[in-house]
C-alpha cells in the first residue's frame, strides 16, 4: 500500500522540486520511503511514497524491467503473486526484488494490456513505456485503490489522491455541477469525476493509455450477471458449499503479508465470517478491532466481543465519544477529499488511528459483501418492489411495512418512500432501468431537500438538469443489464457509483490510509464475485433473508446471534439529537460561523435552519441531520484546499 504520483507532458517541465512537492503531501499513505524518476527529456516523472508491507527491504519503487526501457509505480496489493513470479522467472525475467507489485511491469511486457486480466488484488498503478511512448494508468476492477488525473497547461498529472496535484501546481477549484451532481446522488459524484474541476477519476476497471497528442480509457473487467436463472446448474447445497471454499481463499490470499494482520470487527455477518475464517485456519490470537458508539442503537461492540470470545481472538474496542468524532470532522474531510453525510467516517478515521498505534499496518475488512450479495435493507425493497410478481399487493404492503420498522436506522438514510410516479426524473429512470432503485429514490427525495438550501441563480441555472440520466449513461445499461433480474441491476449501479464513490473512500482507503493502514477487503476479490454474479437471485435474498448464502456458508464459525441477527448499516449516531452533544454543537458553531465561506448555499436560508435548530423537535433535527453533516464537510473541503467557486 502506498502513494503513486505521474507527470506526463509535451515539455521538459518535470522537476525534482514538483515531483517532491507532490510525494510530501502523500507521505501518510507511505511513510516508509520515498522515491522518484524522471526521464533523460524531463518529459515524464513518476514517484513513489511506500508503506512497507512485502518485501520490507527490497520492494522500493519505482520499478523497472531489465532494460530498462519500462517503468512503473504501484499501489496496493497483487495477491497470488509467488505464482506469477515463479511462471516469469520459468519465461526467463530477472526480477530485481522479491514484492507483489513488480510482477507487474514483467507480466505487462509479455502481454501488453491483457496483463490486467492476470491481476488479483486491489492496486492503482502508472506504467512508463518508452518503446512506444505512451504512459498506462489503471485500476482495480472495484476501485478500491485510488486513482486521480488531469490535464493542465499540456501536461497529465496523475496521483492517489487529489491534493498531490494540488501541490504540484492543479489550481483547486470546485466543478459546481459535479456538486450540483453529487447532491442528489447521496453526497457522491459521477464514477469518473470529483469535487474537483477538471480532475476525473480513472473508473474501476479501466485503464488509461496517454501518448502525447491523445489520451483514450478503456475498460477491461465489468460484472457479467447470469441472463437466465433457470439454467443455473448447481443445488444450493452445492453452491454454498463452492462459495465457501471460495470465499477461504479470498482470504486466505489476503493473509499473505511480512507485517501482522489483524481484522476490523463489527457486530455484523461480514467482519464476523472474515474472523471466523482466519480463526479456522490459523487458530486463537488475531488480533481484532471494534468501533463502540455511547448510543447503543448504534453500539455493536457487546456483538463483536461475544464473536471474539468464540474464534479465541483478542478483542480491542476503540470507544468513540462524540467529542472526538467533533474534535476530528474537518480533518477526516481533508483525507477524504468528498463530501461526508455521517460522521462513520470519522470514527473510522479514529479507528484506524488506534490501529497504527497498536503497532499494525494491514487488517482485513468487511466492505463489499453488502454490494454481491444484497445486503442492505434497500435491496430487499426494490426486490419486494420489483421482482415478486407472484406476492399479492396486499401482502407487498405488510412485508414492506415490517421491512422498515426492523431496519429503522435505514428508513429515511438509504431506503424510499413510496415511489412517486409524477416525478419526470423517476420515470426517465424507469424508462430506461425498468425500476427506480429505492436507494436512488431516497438520494433523489434528498437531493430535493438541498436544493431548498441553495442559492435561487445556483438552482435556476440547473433547472432542466438530469443528473440521472448522466449517471445511467455512463453504467453502459443497455449493453449489460436489461436482461437481467430488477434485483441485479440494482446491486450493479450501486457498486457503479456508492460503492467506490463514498465507501471505499470515507469507510475504506482514505480513512485506512489518513493513518498508514492498509485495508484488505476479500469479499471484493473478483473471482469470488464473479462466482457470486451468477447466483441466482434466491440464493441472495431468501424468503426477505439477506446474505442467504454467505449466512449458510459460514453458519460453522458464527455466533448464533451474528447468524440470525440482520444487516445493521454502519453508521454513528445523528449528530443534531441533543443539545449538549459536542458533535450538534460542533455543526451548529462551524456551520454558524462560516456561512460567508460557502459556496452554492444561500446564506439567509441557512441563517434561519442554524439559530433554529436548538428549538427543533426531534423529528425536525432528524430531517437535517445528513443535510447538514453535509454542509460542514462542504465548508471543510472549501477551507482545507482553499478551493474556488
Amino acid at each position: 500500500m502506498c502513494g503513486i504520483f505521474g507527470m506526463f507532458g509535451k515539455e521538459a517541465n518535470v522537476s525534482n522540486q514538483v515531483v517532491n512537492q507532490a510525494l510530501a503531501t502523500l507521505e501518510h499513505r507511505g511513510p516508509d520511503g520515498r522515491q522518484h524518476w524522471i526521464s533523460e527529456d524531463h518529459q515524464v516523472g513518476l514517484g513513489h511514497t511506500r508503506l512497507s508491507i512485502i518485501d520490507l527491504e527490497g520492494g522500493t519503487q519505482p520499478l523497472k524491467n531489465e532494460d530498462g526501457m519500462i517503468h512503473a509505480v504501484v499501489n496496493g496489493e497483487i495477491y497470488d503473486f509467488e505464482r506469477l513470479r515463479k511462471e516469469l522467472q520459468a519465461a526467463g525475467h530477472r526480477l530485481a526484488t522479491a514484492s507483489d507489485s513488480e510482477v507487474l511491469i514483467h507480466l505487462y511486457e509479455d502481454f501488453g494490456l491483457d496483463a490486467l486480466h492476470q491481476l488479483r488484488g486491489e492496486y492503482a498503478f502508472i506504467i512508463w513505456d518508452e518503446r512506444n511512448g505512451r504512459l498506462l494508468a489503471g485500476r482495480d476492477r472495484f476501485g478500491i485503490k485510488p486513482l486521480y488525473y488531469t490535464n493542465y497547461q499540456g501536461t497529465l498529472y496523475l496521483a492517489s489522491e487529489i491534493k498531490a496535484l494540488l501541490a504540484a501546481g492543479v489550481p483547486a477549484r470546485w466543478d459546481e455541477e459535479s456538486f450540483y451532481t453529487a447532491l442528489h446522488l447521496g453526497s457522491v459524484p459521477l464514477p469518473n469525476r470529483s469535487f474537483f474541476k477538471g480532475v476525473f477519476q480513472i473508473p474501476p476497471g479501466h485503464v488509461m493509455i496517454a501518448m502525447k497528442e491523445q489520451q483514450q480509457l478503456y475498460r477491461y473487467w465489468d460484472f457479467n450477471y447470469s441472463e437466465r436463472e433457470i439454467n443455473y446448474h448447481l443445488t444450493e447445497s452445492e453452491a454454498i458449499e463452492m462459495f465457501r471454499e471460495q470465499f477461504e481463499e479470498a482470504v486466505k490470499l489476503r493473509l499473505r503479508a511480512d507485517v501482522p494482520v489483524g481484522v476490523y470487527l463489527s457486530g455484523g455477518i461480514d467482519s464476523c465470517s472474515i474472523l471466523g475464517t482466519v480463526a479456522k485456519f490459523h487458530g486463537q490470537g488475531m488480533k481484532a478491532f471494534t468501533l463502540s458508539f455511547t448510543d447503543a442503537a448504534y453500539d455493536e461492540a457487546e456483538i463483536a466481543r461475544e464473536m471474539a470470545e468464540l474464534t479465541g481472538a483478542e478483542f480491542n474496542p476503540y470507544y468513540v465519544s462524540s467529542s472526538l468524532l467533533a474534535e476530528n470532522f474537518v480533518e477526516s474531510v481533508k483525507y477524504s477529499e468528498s463530501l461526508v453525510v455521517n460522521p462513520h467516517s470519522v470514527a473510522k478515521f479514529l479507528l484506524s488511528k488506534a490501529v497504527r498505534e497498536a503497532g499494525y499496518k494491514v487488517v482485513l475488512t468487511g466492505e463489499g459483501s453488502d454490494e454481491i450479495l444484497g445486503g442492505y435493507a434497500h435491496f430487499r425493497q426494490d426486490l419486494l418492489l420489483y421482482g415478486q410478481e407472484n406476492v399479492s399487493h396486499e401482502e407487498k404492503l405488510k412485508l414492506l411495512k415490517e421491512l422498515k420498522e426492523k431496519n429503522s436506522v435505514s428508513a429515511g438514510v438509504i431506503m424510499s418512500d413510496e415511489v412517486a410516479a409524477t416525478s419526470e426524473s423517476i420515470n426517465s429512470v424507469k424508462r430506461r432501468l425498468g425500476l427506480m432503485p429505492s436507494w436512488l429514490e431516497s438520494y433523489r427525495a434528498g437531493g430535493e431537500k438541498f436544493k431548498l438550501l441553495l442559492k435561487d441563480e445556483f438552482n435556476q441555472k440547473y433547472v432542466n438538469f438530469n443528473p440521472y440520466q448522466l449517471f445511467l449513461d455512463q453504467s453502459s445499461l443497455h449493453q449489460r443489464l436489461d436482461q437481467v433480474h430488477v434485483l441485479n441491476r440494482s446491486l450493479y449501479l450501486w457498486s457503479k457509483l456508492f460503492l467506490p464513490n463514498y465507501l471505499l473512500i470515507n469507510l475504506g482507503d482514505r480513512m485506512e490510509m489518513g493513518h498508514s493502514i492498509e485495508g484488505r477487503v476479500p469479499f471484493l476479490d473478483h473471482k469470488l464475485v464473479e462466482f457470486v454474479a451468477k447466483l441466482p437471485v434466491s440464493f441472495k435474498i431468501k424468503d426477505q433473508t439477506e446474505k442467504y448464502i454467505l449466512r449458510e456458508a459460514m453458519r460453522p464459525v458464527l455466533s448464533k446471534k451474528v447468524y440470525e441477527r440482520q444487516k445493521h448499516p454502519f453508521l454513528a449516531p445523528p449528530s443534531l439529537q441533543e443539545k449538549d452533544d459536542p458533535m450538534f454543537t460542533f455543526v451548529r458553531e462551524y456551520v454558524g460561523d462560516h456561512l460567508n465561506k460557502l459556496p452554492f448555499f444561500d446564506v439567509k436560508k441557512l441563517t434561519g435552519i442554524v439559530a433554529n435548530l436548538k428549538n427543533m423537535s426531534f423529528q425536525e433535527k432528524k430531517q437535517y441531520d445528513l443535510m447538514m453533516i453535509g454542509v460542514a464537510s462542504t465548508l471543510a473541503l472549501q477551507e482545507q484546499f482553499r478551493m474556488e467557486a
